[in-house]
């Protein structure tokens, strides 16, 4: 009885270490032949989020020497600049892209990843609250909860820290693209 035993065990784990092998394999080959179709649909969907940022451009190029930065180029001048954005929000990490002038005026932003509360945080991506930042200098990036002051960010109702956490994000990218430009078009 035993050997039985003994050989039964050595059965079963020679059965699961097959399976492990076996599921491995078969995961490796999908991945081999996913790969390149998920890496070439990520720059596909990178080139439409920057083009919906900035519709005016022809083409966007990456800026040498700056990590996922890019510029919005229209008849070969650089129109905008299309820059990464990320700050802390109330419920974790906000991360977005910014189009920005050359001379630091916000054209629009996006938010690729966030984990705000649905319904009051997450609503800093709707319409609504993305039109205050329209043709606004860093200065002007400053988020109040008077409504009667209309040359400020109006924070949504609910969600002031999440209000403050993409103001930053967008202020900070505006901040970058003025250093790196000088502020000049």
């Amino acid at each position: 009885m035993a050997t039985d035993d003994k050989n039964s065990i050595f059965k079963v784990a020679f059965n699961l270490i097959a399976a492990c092998f076996i599921s491995g394999c078969v995961i490796g080959v999908v991945y081999f032949i996913t790969a390149p179709v998920a890496a070439q649909k990520a720059e596909i969907m990178k080139q439409e989020s920057m083009k919906s940022l900035v519709q005016d451009a022809d083409s966007f190029k990456e800026v040498p020497g700056k990590d996922k930065w890019f510029e919005a180029q229209k008849s070969g001048q650089t129109i905008a600049y299309v820059v990464p954005g990320e700050s802390k929000g109330y419920g974790g990490k906000i991360k977005m892209l910014v189009a920005v002038t050359p001379d630091g005026k916000v054209i629009d932003y996006t938010i690729l990843e966030h984990n705000e509360t649905p319904g009051l945080g997450d609503n800093a991506s709707k319409p609504a609250f993305r039109e205050q930042f329209k043709d606004r200098t860093s200065e002007q990036l400053v988020v109040v909860k008077d409504k009667s002051k209309k040359d400020n960010i109006q924070a949504m109702t609910g969600a002031t820290i999440s209000s403050r956490a993409v103001t930053k994000g967008v202020k900070e990218s505006v901040d970058e693209v003025v250093a790196f430009t000088g502020g000049k078009k």
